[in-house]
């Protein structure tokens, strides 16, 4: 089977009013998703360790509730897919995940804990691949950037985490919980707002089996979705255990929250200006290059320094390590896959792929932080640098489809 060409990605000229007023609905859903996500996912680990969870139990929550996500969202994802209701999943997914959360209120031990963290991460799994779903869809046919959207919610995650830092600090690590279910509570209603994905065919036509075949035997798809799960799965040790590095490094908790928000404020600037005016000059592969060498560099020196010099240095890196690197997915997507599989690939992108290899490293991460400390970190770094050899077979593959 010949490689797919990666067809450049053009969206309509931005700042239009129609653009502006078709990304409104899309702000709304992304802010309040991740301002929930914002809330709580830096300080659960921390959550966990303050009830008397060691580090390699925490490592073992958080790996067994991502692996659980490749149960959940390709089911999610396909089922939205043959309905046609993404949105009505997402907002189910939504309060279920709201309902989840609550539970972390009276959970103590590590069994109890295991339990209410497979059922919020049951909940989570398809939320993030069915907005950007609707996203992606969305921007291309009405003519705004993508980014607009992702970065709104990123805007929103740093929003969240330093109110939960502040909050923390006057109530206690509890709360955090607390505030991802009010966030999460709303996000049904900002469904309603976003238009459908919707395709003229049948029903019973949308989704064959022989169509998810021909989505699995795309090796653009594939180099792709093995791309994203190397560079993006290395952020699973600094998801895990960064904040409780820093804490035990001298940082207080507002600190922290203040970090991780630096990072998140990279990844704004990332999705609204920097990654679009990258993105319409250079192919999506060679964005890929710059944010595995990104990657390498950041977790490297993360493996070395733990002083708040270097944190503040560094912690802009995410929004080339996460963010360009899902712009630049994002775009050879919206190019390689028909919209009636858009939820199923998302599907497959963020949790078979991301989401198998954030399972197996945030399960490994627990051991090698228990193990090495910080030098772990250069685990995660050599994952980035085995990335590039594939970043190179897109590359190549462009190449020869356009000569």
């Amino acid at each position: 089977m010949p490689t797919p060409k990666i067809r450049e990605f053009t969206y309509l000229p931005l700042g239009g009013r129609f653009a502006f007023t078709a990304v409104i609905p899309f702000l709304i859903l992304f802010a309040l998703l991740y301002s929930a996500f914002g809330t709580s996912s830096p300080f659960l680990p921390a959550l966990m360790e303050a009830r008397g969870i060691p580090a390699e139990q925490i490592g073992i929550i958080f790996g067994a509730a991502t692996a659980i996500r490749l149960i959940s969202a390709p089911i999610a994802g396909r089922i939205a897919d043959r309905t046609q209701a993404l949105r009505t999943t997402l907002a189910a997914c939504t309060i279920a995940m709201a309902l989840a959360a609550l539970g972390y209120l009276s959970a103590s031990g590590f069994w109890t804990l295991l339990v209410v963290s497979l059922l919020h991460a049951l909940a989570l799994a398809p939320t993030t691949n069915l907005a950007d779903a609707l996203a992606v869809v969305a921007a291309k046919r009405e003519g705004f950037e993508y980014g607009w959207a992702r970065g709104a919610g990123s805007a929103a995650f740093i929003v969240g985490s330093i109110a939960a830092g502040v909050m923390v600090s006057a109530f206690g690590i509890w709360i955090v919980v607390v505030l991802e279910a009010m966030m999460l509570l709303a996000v049904p209603f900002a469904c309603r707002l976003v238009p459908p994905v919707t395709d003229s065919r049948p029903a019973t036509d949308r989704i064959s089996q022989d169509g998810l075949s021909a989505l699995l035997r795309l090796a653009v798809f594939r180099r792709v979705v093995l791309v994203a799960a190397l560079v993006v799965g290395s952020h699973a040790l600094h998801d895990t255990f960064s904040i409780i590095r820093w804490t035990n490094a001298g940082i207080s908790s507002q600190g922290a929250g203040l970090l991780w928000s630096i990072a998140v404020a990279a990844e704004v600037v990332m999705f609204f200006v920097i990654g679009p005016w990258l993105l319409a000059r250079l192919q999506p592969a060679q964005a890929m290059v710059i944010a595995a060498l990104a990657g390498a560099v950041r977790w490297f020196i993360s493996a070395l320094l733990v002083d708040l010099t270097a944190l503040v240095f560094i912690q802009p890196l995410h929004g080339i390590t996460f963010a360009l690197m899902h712009l630049a997915c994002m775009r050879i997507l919206a190019t390689s896959v028909p919209p009636e599989l858009a939820a199923t690939a998302q599907a497959i992108y963020g949790t078979v792929g991301i989401g198998a290899a954030t399972a197996l490293l945030t399960l490994a991460s627990g051991w090698l932080y228990s193990w090495l400390g910080g030098l772990a970190f250069f685990a995660m770094g050599l994952l980035c640098i085995a990335a590039l050899p594939v970043v190179f077979s897109l590359i190549s593959a462009e190449q020869d489809a356009g000569s």
